[in-house]
């Protein structure tokens, strides 16, 4: 039980990496309050956890996250209804692979408001919360082309170099505050973006990977409770590639 009595917020956390990171999160010890962009996949993704486990602690709620008024609305329902927030995971995000050539401005944009404003935005009202209660752990889902780059969608690479300069600055500037800020860089995970890829694309993926096989998100989310755990205390400002040792 390695978050026994600590409350979370996990955007994103109706699919994929998200929900095993509420899952985790919940296995071991956590209140949680799930975000998804939509009342029916929060409802969808709450009733499967009740099934599984009744007496889960855990909420769901929609608000847009590019809105900072709804945000903290949240948050602060989150607070005072369990008595504080001490993890903030950002995981909310889209991917994109068009051709440069062919990228619309406003398509980028999209990527960049979920991918990048979003975390801002819910890491400012999350730390606000956890600086009056004297600390805290932020979390961000960054990703591998964060460090290689990928061949088209540049707006997802880019987005994620840009999760990774906020989750290093961030450590800095909140530390004095006894917030520890930290990201995760997945590699290949069996997620719906990577199943909404061509076979073929994913066998040249893992092609790449050393330990010969795709991520669960399960591999990347006990790197989250890690990181959001006392055990990782004096680990702040890190980027953990949980990749396999891929390389693209």
């Amino acid at each position: 039980m390695l978050l026994q009595g600590k409350v979370a917020v996990v955007t994103g956390g109706t699919r994929g990496i998200g929900f095993a990171v509420v899952k985790k999160f919940l296995e071991n010890g956590a209140k949680v309050a799930l975000l998804g962009s939509r009342q029916e996949t929060v409802d969808k993704a709450l009733q499967k956890i009740k099934e599984e486990d009744a007496n889960a602690e855990v909420v769901g709620y929609w608000p847009n996250l590019m809105n900072a008024g709804e945000v903290e609305e949240v948050f602060t329902k989150v607070k005072d209804m369990y008595g504080s927030l001490d993890i903030l995971v950002n995981n909310a995000g889209v991917s994109a692979r068009d051709s440069f050539y062919e990228y619309k401005p406003e398509d980028f944009e999209k990527v960049i408001d979920l991918n990048v404003n979003s975390v801002f935005i819910c890491a400012q009202a999350a730390a606000k919360i956890m600086k009056e209660q004297g600390g805290g752990v932020i979390l961000n889902t960054s990703s591998m082309v964060s460090i290689y780059g990928q061949p088209a969608g540049v707006g997802y690479p880019a987005s994620k170099f840009a999760v990774n300069g906020l989750t290093k600055s961030l450590a800095r500037e909140l530390g004095k505050d006894q917030i520890r800020v930290n990201a995760v860089a997945p590699g290949v995970t069996r997620t719906d973006m990577v199943a909404a890829l061509p076979e073929e694309m994913v066998k040249r993926l893992t092609a790449t990977i050393p330990l010969g096989r795709v991520g669960e998100p399960e591999d990347v989310a006990n790197a989250f409770v890690f990181l959001a755990s006392d055990m990782a205390s004096y680990v702040t400002g890190e980027i953990l590639s949980v990749d396999g040792a891929a390389m693209t």
